[in-house]
Protein backbone atom coordinates (compact mmCIF):
# COMPACT_ATOMS: atom_id res chain seq x y z
CA UNK A 1 0.00 0.00 0.00
CA UNK A 2 2.75 2.71 0.66
CA UNK A 3 4.38 1.87 -2.08
CA UNK A 4 1.37 2.20 -4.19
CA UNK A 5 0.98 5.62 -2.75
CA UNK A 6 4.05 6.48 -3.74
CA UNK A 7 3.56 5.90 -7.61
CA UNK A 8 0.34 7.45 -7.85
CA UNK A 9 0.85 9.97 -5.85
CA UNK A 10 -1.54 10.91 -2.72
CA UNK A 11 -2.39 14.16 -1.31
CA UNK A 12 0.13 16.41 0.37
CA UNK A 13 -1.68 16.00 3.74
CA UNK A 14 0.60 16.93 6.98
CA UNK A 15 0.48 14.18 9.94
CA UNK A 16 -1.44 14.77 12.94
CA UNK A 17 0.57 16.19 15.28
CA UNK A 18 0.61 14.40 18.86
CA UNK A 19 2.19 14.06 22.38
CA UNK A 20 4.09 17.02 23.61
CA UNK A 21 3.22 19.60 20.60
CA UNK A 22 -0.20 19.65 21.71
CA UNK A 23 -2.24 16.97 19.58
CA UNK A 24 -5.54 18.21 17.12
CA UNK A 25 -6.94 21.40 17.06
CA UNK A 26 -10.42 21.92 19.23
CA UNK A 27 -12.42 21.47 15.87
CA UNK A 28 -11.06 17.97 15.05
CA UNK A 29 -8.63 18.32 12.57
CA UNK A 30 -10.30 17.93 9.28
CA UNK A 31 -13.34 19.76 7.80
CA UNK A 32 -16.23 18.39 6.33
CA UNK A 33 -14.51 19.04 2.71
CA UNK A 34 -11.84 16.13 3.60
CA UNK A 35 -9.15 18.89 4.07
CA UNK A 36 -7.75 20.40 7.33
CA UNK A 37 -8.97 23.45 9.10
CA UNK A 38 -8.65 26.71 8.16
CA UNK A 39 -5.08 27.25 9.83
CA UNK A 40 -4.09 23.46 7.99
CA UNK A 41 -2.18 23.10 4.89
CA UNK A 42 -3.61 20.78 2.92
CA UNK A 43 -6.44 23.35 1.48
CA UNK A 44 -3.33 25.27 -0.90
CA UNK A 45 -2.58 21.92 -1.79
CA UNK A 46 -6.17 21.22 -3.47
CA UNK A 47 -6.45 24.69 -4.99
CA UNK A 48 -2.65 23.51 -6.71
CA UNK A 49 -4.54 20.54 -8.16
CA UNK A 50 -7.68 22.67 -8.89
CA UNK A 51 -4.93 25.48 -10.60
CA UNK A 52 -3.53 21.87 -12.62
CA UNK A 53 -6.89 21.21 -13.71
CA UNK A 54 -7.76 24.12 -15.57
CA UNK A 55 -4.53 24.75 -16.61
CA UNK A 56 -4.61 21.63 -18.47
CA UNK A 57 -7.77 22.10 -19.79
CA UNK A 58 -6.72 25.61 -20.89
CA UNK A 59 -3.92 24.18 -23.07
CA UNK A 60 -6.29 20.95 -24.69
CA UNK A 61 -8.37 23.81 -25.38
CA UNK A 62 -6.25 26.53 -26.86
CA UNK A 63 -4.28 23.42 -28.61
CA UNK A 64 -8.01 22.29 -30.34
CA UNK A 65 -9.24 25.95 -31.23
CA UNK A 66 -6.36 27.16 -32.88
CA UNK A 67 -5.58 23.63 -34.79
CA UNK A 68 -9.15 24.22 -35.91
CA UNK A 69 -8.96 27.77 -37.26
CA UNK A 70 -5.80 26.34 -39.09
CA UNK A 71 -7.80 23.75 -40.81
CA UNK A 72 -10.97 25.75 -41.76
CA UNK A 73 -8.50 28.70 -42.86
CA UNK A 74 -5.58 26.13 -44.77
CA UNK A 75 -6.93 22.61 -45.12
CA UNK A 76 -10.73 22.86 -45.58
CA UNK A 77 -12.19 22.37 -49.38
CA UNK A 78 -8.73 21.11 -50.24
CA UNK A 79 -6.70 17.96 -50.96
CA UNK A 80 -5.98 15.96 -47.67
CA UNK A 81 -2.47 16.02 -47.20
CA UNK A 82 -0.52 13.30 -46.40
CA UNK A 83 1.62 12.70 -43.25
CA UNK A 84 2.85 9.81 -43.10
CA UNK A 85 2.45 8.36 -46.17
CA UNK A 86 -0.89 6.90 -46.93
CA UNK A 87 -0.90 5.70 -43.05
CA UNK A 88 -1.59 9.45 -41.84
CA UNK A 89 -3.37 12.59 -43.18
CA UNK A 90 -5.10 15.49 -42.56
CA UNK A 91 -8.55 15.40 -44.23
CA UNK A 92 -10.88 18.08 -43.02
CA UNK A 93 -14.36 16.96 -42.56
CA UNK A 94 -17.55 18.42 -40.74
CA UNK A 95 -19.33 15.84 -38.21
CA UNK A 96 -22.22 16.56 -36.61
CA UNK A 97 -22.16 13.07 -34.42
CA UNK A 98 -20.20 12.34 -31.38
CA UNK A 99 -16.18 11.58 -31.11
CA UNK A 100 -15.02 9.76 -34.38
CA UNK A 101 -18.29 9.95 -36.50
CA UNK A 102 -20.81 8.05 -34.67
CA UNK A 103 -24.33 9.22 -33.83
CA UNK A 104 -24.59 12.04 -36.33
CA UNK A 105 -28.71 11.88 -35.96
CA UNK A 106 -28.12 13.13 -32.50
CA UNK A 107 -26.12 16.41 -32.49
CA UNK A 108 -28.33 17.85 -29.65
CA UNK A 109 -27.95 14.97 -27.34
CA UNK A 110 -24.05 14.72 -27.22
CA UNK A 111 -24.37 18.72 -27.00
CA UNK A 112 -26.15 18.22 -23.95
CA UNK A 113 -24.08 15.39 -22.97
CA UNK A 114 -20.63 17.69 -23.15
CA UNK A 115 -22.54 20.60 -21.08
CA UNK A 116 -23.27 17.91 -18.33
CA UNK A 117 -19.71 16.45 -18.33
CA UNK A 118 -18.31 20.07 -17.91
CA UNK A 119 -20.65 20.78 -15.06
CA UNK A 120 -19.69 17.24 -12.99
CA UNK A 121 -16.17 18.08 -13.26
CA UNK A 122 -16.62 21.48 -12.15
CA UNK A 123 -18.40 20.31 -9.09
CA UNK A 124 -15.55 17.36 -8.62
CA UNK A 125 -13.13 19.60 -8.70
CA UNK A 126 -14.08 21.39 -4.81
CA UNK A 127 -12.57 18.09 -3.52
CA UNK A 128 -9.75 17.22 -5.74
CA UNK A 129 -6.58 16.21 -4.20
CA UNK A 130 -4.90 13.83 -6.73
CA UNK A 131 -2.51 15.32 -9.34
CA UNK A 132 -3.13 12.39 -11.37
CA UNK A 133 -6.64 12.72 -11.18
CA UNK A 134 -6.30 16.54 -11.82
CA UNK A 135 -4.48 16.06 -15.21
CA UNK A 136 -7.22 13.15 -16.32
CA UNK A 137 -10.21 15.93 -15.73
CA UNK A 138 -8.12 18.48 -17.07
CA UNK A 139 -7.74 16.57 -20.73
CA UNK A 140 -11.59 15.80 -20.12
CA UNK A 141 -12.87 19.26 -19.50
CA UNK A 142 -10.09 20.78 -22.15
CA UNK A 143 -11.87 18.15 -24.89
CA UNK A 144 -15.32 18.38 -23.87
CA UNK A 145 -15.19 22.41 -24.33
CA UNK A 146 -13.51 21.87 -27.67
CA UNK A 147 -16.10 19.88 -28.84
CA UNK A 148 -19.05 21.78 -27.24
CA UNK A 149 -17.72 25.44 -28.94
CA UNK A 150 -17.94 23.71 -32.35
CA UNK A 151 -21.67 22.64 -31.55
CA UNK A 152 -22.34 26.36 -30.42
CA UNK A 153 -20.88 28.13 -32.74
CA UNK A 154 -20.42 26.37 -36.43
CA UNK A 155 -23.46 25.62 -38.53
CA UNK A 156 -25.35 24.53 -39.14
CA UNK A 157 -26.91 26.13 -36.08
CA UNK A 158 -26.76 26.71 -32.40
CA UNK A 159 -26.14 23.66 -30.37
CA UNK A 160 -26.47 21.59 -33.79
CA UNK A 161 -23.19 22.53 -34.97
CA UNK A 162 -20.77 20.43 -36.60
CA UNK A 163 -17.29 19.99 -35.23
CA UNK A 164 -14.48 19.93 -37.29
CA UNK A 165 -12.48 16.85 -37.38
CA UNK A 166 -8.87 16.87 -39.84
CA UNK A 167 -6.91 13.70 -38.03
CA UNK A 168 -7.37 10.76 -40.46
CA UNK A 169 -5.15 7.27 -39.78
CA UNK A 170 -5.50 4.86 -42.31
CA UNK A 171 -8.59 2.24 -41.36
CA UNK A 172 -9.95 4.24 -38.84
CA UNK A 173 -12.41 7.08 -38.43
CA UNK A 174 -11.10 10.77 -38.60
CA UNK A 175 -11.15 13.00 -35.05
CA UNK A 176 -9.57 16.01 -33.76
CA UNK A 177 -7.31 16.93 -30.81
CA UNK A 178 -10.53 16.90 -28.30
CA UNK A 179 -11.15 13.71 -29.22
CA UNK A 180 -7.81 12.74 -28.25
CA UNK A 181 -7.76 14.64 -25.08
CA UNK A 182 -11.04 13.04 -24.24
CA UNK A 183 -9.57 9.71 -24.83
CA UNK A 184 -6.91 9.99 -23.46
CA UNK A 185 -8.25 11.31 -20.05
CA UNK A 186 -10.62 8.46 -19.82
CA UNK A 187 -8.01 5.80 -20.68
CA UNK A 188 -6.07 7.75 -17.06
CA UNK A 189 -9.21 7.85 -15.19
CA UNK A 190 -10.16 3.95 -16.01
CA UNK A 191 -6.13 3.36 -14.78
CA UNK A 192 -6.50 5.39 -11.86
CA UNK A 193 -9.35 3.57 -10.78
CA UNK A 194 -8.10 0.11 -11.40
CA UNK A 195 -5.42 1.52 -9.09
CA UNK A 196 -8.00 2.55 -6.44
CA UNK A 197 -6.75 5.98 -6.45
CA UNK A 198 -9.97 8.51 -5.71
CA UNK A 199 -10.29 11.96 -6.86
CA UNK A 200 -9.83 13.15 -3.17
CA UNK A 201 -6.28 11.42 -3.35
CA UNK A 202 -7.27 8.49 -0.94
CA UNK A 203 -6.24 4.86 -2.08
CA UNK A 204 -8.31 2.00 -1.36
CA UNK A 205 -8.29 -1.86 -2.14
CA UNK A 206 -11.52 -3.74 -3.10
Amino acid sequence: MAEAERIIGTPDIPEAEHGADGGQDAEGGQDAEGGQDAEGAQKPTGKRKIAVLFGVALVAYALDLVSKMVVVAKLEHHEPIDVVGDLLRFNAIRNAGAAFGMGEAYTIIFTVIATGVIVVIARLARKLYSLPWAIALGLLLGGALGNLTDRIFRSPGVFKGAVVDFIAPKGFAVFNLADSAIVCGGILIVLLSFRGLDPDGTVHKD
